[in-house]
């Protein structure tokens, strides 16, 4: 059998006191109500119908690969690696598991929990780019040491965090296996986050390829509009409007309106009986 070959970089032994398992390291048979969960797992949802068939396979054929775990006091441990083999074996009913027993400070179970959840497989790019944006904050790893410790270059790194700035809407649309890492770095090129949301939407409507959403989003990139010629652009305009429309309303009435010429005329009221007398004024407008 071909082992397979790490993306951890520089290997467990670069986040862990002696935490590489090398050839003809001791397995310890450990209670497992004595085991407690890595606190800093960053895997919040576990699949359970992988979870169920990952059961199936230790009834029938036992835990192939030990799990990993440091001890925090006498007859306490905690996991490093191995919480779905670990919850497996609760589901089956085990009351022992084998493990490996490692070193590890706070900081290393944290960095450990992150660097481990990166490389899994199963992981959509949001949770990918949280990790990462954690391992920065949490853990002070700059850019570049963080690419030397999960094997991957900078600039990957930097397209994964870019994510975390759009809306949360696409966001969503990414954890739900809607959209792409593809679909969403078109779509970080969009500036306008209104522009991006619209884009969005279609995607997801017209089932678009990625090669398409990036199509749409170069055809999307117009130049601004200009004002519309014959809008009121004079401050002393806008004033004689609003105080005429003030004294015909009996309130003060305001304007909201953006650089194209397109806006609101805002007419407030301060009770139901006030609300009542304008539309009664409105009213008397329509006859």
């Amino acid at each position: 059998m071909v082992a397979k070959k790490t993306v951890l970089g520089r290997g467990l032994g670069a986040l862990i006191e002696d935490a590489d398992v090398k050839p003809g390291a001791s397995v310890n048979e450990i209670p497992i109500s004595q085991i407690e969960t890595n606190p800093f797992q960053p895997r919040e949802k576990f699949d359970d119908v992988a979870l169920e068939e990952l059961a199936d396979s230790i009834r029938e054929l036992g835990i192939i690969q030990p799990i990993t775990v440091r001890q925090t006091a006498a007859n306490k441990y905690q996991l490093i690696t191995g919480e779905r083999r670990f919850r497996a074996s609760i589901r089956v009913g085990l009351k022992k598991i084998p493990a490996y027993i490692r070193k590890a400070d706070d900081q290393a179970m944290l960095e450990l929990a992150l660097v481990e959840n990166i490389q899994r497989e199963d992981l959509d790019a949001i949770e990918v780019a949280i990790s990462y944006q954690r391992l920065i904050e949490e853990c002070k790893l700059t850019q570049e040491s963080m690419s030397e410790r999960v094997g991957k270059k900078r600039s990957t790194i930097s397209n994964y965090l870019r994510l975390l700035k759009l809306p949360a809407e696409i966001q969503a649309g990414i954890r739900n296996n809607e959209l792409s890492m593809g679909h969403a770095r078109a779509l970080i090129n969009i500036e306008d986050r209104e522009r991006q949301l619209v884009i969005f939407n279609k995607v997801l409507r017209a089932g678009l390829s990625v090669r398409q959403t990036e199509q749409l989003v170069k055809g999307n990139k117009t130049k601004p509009k200009k004002p519309v010629k014959g809008t009121i652009e004079k401050s002393d305009q806008y004033d004689k409007l609003k105080d005429q429309l003030s004294r015909f309303f009996s309130t003060p009435v305001d304007f909201n309106r953006n650089q194209y010429g397109k806006g609101n005329i805002i007419i407030p009221f301060t009770t139901d009986a006030d609300l009542e007398r304008i539309i009664g004024i409105l009213d008397q407008l329509d006859k």
